[in-house]
Parts: structure tokens; sequence; C-alpha cells
């Protein structure tokens, strides 16, 4: 069996989201892109990946595997919850919370944020604006994404088209702790997109369709973990 994979910055995430290329098979064969795009570049990279396909992801790779969303939950009758103790044994390190398309209330997050460190998991958490970003802050995530909605999947990188807001979030959740990472996302698609957000003090990258519908996955991956060695 493998050696449990731990996240580390700089980081790319890879989103699946329930894109039909990211799922069963095809989220595996996804997932050894980015394995292979990690080992050759030497860059830290993990992917999100729905429930089902969280145990075979992880175990038949290397790579770090974050469940989409936990529930703020225990043991107990929660049918249709997502269990933070199931996808810790199914294999996964970390989770997403409050991505944009599964957006939960402050109160929500603060309880997933214990319930996850309750199991192990590494919390990502995403944030729309910058005051949302200093207010998650201070449920003491490990990680605040920053992620405009409007951008998601449109191809218009944050990083390029607001850079004020991933400054900003680098800045308010700084202030608030300086131990919690800053990611940025939305619009991602290209290695110049990420040298732009490290550039504005983020410490690494969520991606999506930039990567999991991209013609070439491969190479999409490499540009943007080729990016973070430059840095």
């Amino acid at each position: 069996m493998m050696s449990t994979p731990t996240l580390k910055t700089p980081l790319i995430i890879v989103n699946f989201k329930a894109y039909r290329e990211g799922v069963g098979e095809n989220a595996l064969r996804l997932a050894r892109v980015a394995e292979r795009v990690a080992s050759e570049c030497d860059v830290c990279v993990a992917v999100a990946v729905q429930p089902t396909d969280i145990h075979r992801v992880s175990s038949e790779t290397g790579v770090p595997v974050l469940a989409q969303h936990i529930d703020p939950v225990e043991y107990g009758s929660h049918t249709g919850h997502i269990l933070p103790e199931a996808v810790r044994e199914a294999g996964a390190v970390g989770t997403l919370i409050n991505h944009s398309e599964r957006r939960v209330s402050l109160d929500f997050i603060r309880r997933a944020v214990e319930r996850a460190g309750d199991v192990g998991l590494t919390t990502v958490v995403c944030a729309d604006v910058v005051e949302m970003c200093r207010r998650v802050a201070e449920v003491g995530p490990d990680m605040v994404a920053v992620e405009p909605p409007e951008l998601i999947g449109t191809g218009i990188a944050v990083s390029k088209a607001k850079p004020e807001v991933v400054s900003g979030a680098v800045e308010a959740v700084k202030a608030v702790n300086p131990n919690v990472s800053v990611l940025c996302g939305a619009g991602i698609t290209s290695g110049g997109d990420v040298e732009a957000a490290l550039r504005l003090g983020a410490e690494g990258v969520l991606v999506a369709s930039g990567v999991v519908k991209a013609g070439n996955p491969y190479r999409a991956l490499l540009s943007m973990a080729r990016a973070i060695v430059r840095i």
C-alpha cells in the first residue's frame, strides 16, 4: 500500500467537479496525469474528486485526494450526508468546503472545519470576495481559496482580470492568521495565470475545467506546474 500523501504549498488542486471527464475510470486516468506532472516537476498536485472515486484514486495513485464537500455530522442517522470519517477512511487527506457550486453558511463552515479537524482532514474553504475570506480565516481553516464566481469556467483568470481580489484576500487572511495559506481560483487555464497568482501572494491555485476539460490535460497541467517551478 502506498504511503499517505500530504498537501504542501505551493499547490495545485484540480477539482474534477462532476464532469464526465473526471468521474469513474476517467477520474483515475486524470489522477494519473496529475501524478505524472507532480513527479516530473516536483510540485504538489492534488485532486478533488466525487465521493465514489476517493477510494480508488487514493489507493491506485500517489496524489493527495480531497473530498469536494463534507457535512458537519457524526456517526448516526444522517442519510445522504457526507461523513468526514467516511471520506478520511476512503483515503482523502482533505476537503473543499463552501465551493461556489456548493455554498453553505458561515456557521456550517465553522462546524465543518471543526469536524474535519477531528478526523485529520486538511480544510480548503472557498470564498467569493475579500471580506468573506477574512471571515472564513477567523474560523481557522488550513487554506482559503478566493474564487469570484462570475469568473469560474470562463477562461478569464482572476489573477489577471481581478488581481486586487487576490492580493486583497492574501492581505485580509494573513492579517487574521498568517498560518492560513491562500489559494486562488476561477478562470485559471495557463502557466501565465498561475505565475500571476503567485506573484500576487497566492500560495497555489484551484483549477477545474482548465485541466479537466482541456484537449490535452497533461500539457495544460504541466504548464501550470512549470510556472510554479519558475517562481
